[in-house]
């Protein structure tokens, strides 16, 4: 492609009106950061009764404030903390039982237009071979993840760039649900594709929700207006701040109604990052009716030639890493909680018990990384370096021997539970009851047509406990619930309630 023809692409992305006509008659953004600085400067150990009565409220499965948070985040006695450690592990269960989602990152294009200081994609970064994958590349990698993995779920990822605009996302959407591929006993696909991209206008991400788009993600990266302008070059597209900080608003009126929202902790006070993301919850729950569907919470890791990751002045240790997800999974109980393979096989292990809900694995991030295999990696293809670069069938085994069981369910979004009405069903923790049926249904799939005989063993040892429980906990949809999981043992796939 033509220079010229990228410079008319670019200016022509942002549609002004799409941010003017969210913006509050006073002229502020719902992220106000006096507001929030303001908060961040109040000192003095909270009362035990006050944050005991917020984490009661954590339990109701109630949004916090930031205010409230902000008393959370001023905590400093162990054994309120480990009270706060042992509510978000409980805030998870009740709203999302035992299971643990799975899933793999797609990248599809490593060309991008931005030139952001932090990531190894960056325009300016001669060190990384750039690539936009072809239709059949597109069906190799899918494939590879759907055959020789056994995934269901997928985030597929783009670069902000010409090459790989709606178009060209909105057919590889296709091609992803179009690859059927022969597995042990059944058919092994991808049921859910979710994207993670830029900020979109209105139009184009209708042409998204046409082609069975799953979850919408745009992270702010940070919310911290001083940072975000150091970090994204003003002459980038993503230099404008507020045309990421309303995109959630546009997918809302395009009909995308199943969202998620993060932050790239270590660009700025993790602290500031919080309250402001919970700024961002509560606009989308007045603007939306609905909060979001997921909270990501990736840390900033090493890139090639990317001297910034190196030394950040904001670098999150574990410590507070884990403070971020204890405080996240009381703020906002009802979402689910994402961990990256980013983190290390000890992080995600330490942080599974305070509430998460969904870690990919088998993760690659580099464009054609799966057809390709793990031993033909390099770093000058990949946005930045793994923590966990595990096998699926690792990770799983490992998950059922700490009590979770994993969730190929994509059953709700097939069925109309999304937006309000899974945001309802969460509320009240009957979404968890749906859900469990059917993540035992996908599991003994994923048993039977891709475990290992050791994971076969652990997997089906949780399953027989998972099935007793069913039997006891919900003897009204026994009847139907067994003969369902007798036609999945003889072959059958992809049933659902």
């Amino acid at each position: 492609m033509r220079t010229q023809e990228k410079q008319q692409w670019v200016r022509e992305r942002i549609v002004q009106a799409e941010i003017d006509k969210y913006i509050r008659d006073d002229g502020r953004d719902y992220v106000d950061d006096a507001s929030i600085r303001d908060l961040l400067r109040l000192r003095g150990t909270p009362d035990a009764t006050q944050v005991r009565e917020l984490i009661a409220k954590a339990l109701e499965i109630q949004t916090l404030s930031p205010a409230e948070l902000s008393v959370l985040m001023r905590v400093e006695s162990p054994a309120l903390w480990e009270e706060m450690r042992a509510a978000a592990g409980e805030v998870k269960h009740k709203v999302y039982d035992n299971r643990m989602v799975t899933f793999a990152p797609l990248y599809l294009s490593s060309k991008c237009v931005n030139n952001c200081l932090y990531c190894g994609l960056r325009s300016s970064n001669e060190a990384v071979v750039r690539r936009v994958l072809s239709q059949e590349e597109v069906r190799r990698e899918t494939e590879a993840l759907a055959g020789r993995l056994g995934h269901k779920r997928l985030i597929v990822v783009y670069g902000e760039h010409p090459e790989s605009g709606v178009e060209y996302m909105a057919e590889s959407i296709r091609t992803v649900y179009d690859v059927r591929v022969p597995a042990r006993k059944g058919i092994g696909q991808i049921r859910r594709v979710n994207v993670n991209a830029a900020p979109m206008s209105v139009a184009e991400l209708k042409m998204l929700a046409e082609c069975g788009l799953g979850t919408f993600q745009v992270f702010q990266e940070t919310y911290d207006r001083r940072a975000y302008a150091q970090l994204h070059p003003a002459a980038t597209l993503k230099g404008n701040f507020r045309w990421r900080l309303y995109a959630m608003h546009r997918a809302q009126e395009a009909g995308i109604d199943d969202n998620g929202i993060g932050v790239l902790y270590g660009l700025s006070d993790w602290r500031f990052e919080l309250l402001a993301q919970q700024a961002h919850v509560l606009e989308m729950e007045r603007f939306c009716g609905i909060g979001p569907h997921t909270l990501s919470f990736p840390r900033l890791e090493p890139a090639v030639n990317t001297p910034f990751v190196d030394a950040p002045t904001w670098r999150v240790s574990d410590e507070d890493f884990e403070k971020i997800v204890v405080l996240g999974r009381l703020a906002v109980p009802y979402a689910g909680l994402i961990i990256t393979a980013r983190e290390s096989p000890a992080m995600r292990r330490r942080l599974l018990p305070l509430g998460v809900t969904q870690m990919d694995a088998a993760s690659n991030v580099g464009v054609g990384a799966y057809a390709d295999g793990q031993e033909n990696q390099r770093e000058e293809r990949q946005q930045f370096v793994l923590g966990d670069p595990r096998g699926l069938d690792d990770v799983i085994r490992e998950w059922a021997q700490m009590g979770s069981i994993t969730s190929f369910c994509t059953a709700g979004y097939r069925c109309g539970r999304t937006g309000k009405c899974i945001m309802d069903l969460l509320r009240s923790g009957a979404e968890g009851k749906f859900c469990k049926l059917n993540a035992v249904l996908t599991f003994k799939e994923w048993l039977d047509d891709f475990a290992t005989p050791a994971t076969q063993a652990v997997g089906q040892a949780l399953l027989q406990k998972e099935l007793a429980e069913i039997q006891t906990r919900q003897p009204q949809v026994w009847d139907v619930f067994s003969e369902t999981y007798r036609r999945i043992e003889a072959g059958e796939r992809d049933l659902y309630f």
